[in-house]
């Protein structure tokens, strides 16, 4: 059988984490800045967890287990 790829567009956006969860950016945050306030643009800035529900999907498309 041969060996599962991990999917390029997973790898650019998510990172694991020593303790096993998966770090991703907000969205939101490309353009159309000017409307939004400034404590919003900051709060969006930092990096936040993938929800439980989508884990193992997001495993799936890195290939790790």
């Amino acid at each position: 059988m041969p060996k599962m790829k991990t999917v390029s567009g997973a790898k650019k956006r998510f990172v694991l984490t020593g303790s096993g969860k998966i770090k991703r950016k907000h969205a939101f945050k490309s353009h159309i800045l000017t409307k939004k306030s400034k404590k919003r643009k900051r709060n969006l800035t930092y990096f936040t967890t993938v929800h439980k529900a989508d884990m193992s999907n997001i495993k799936l498309c890195l290939a790790r287990k």
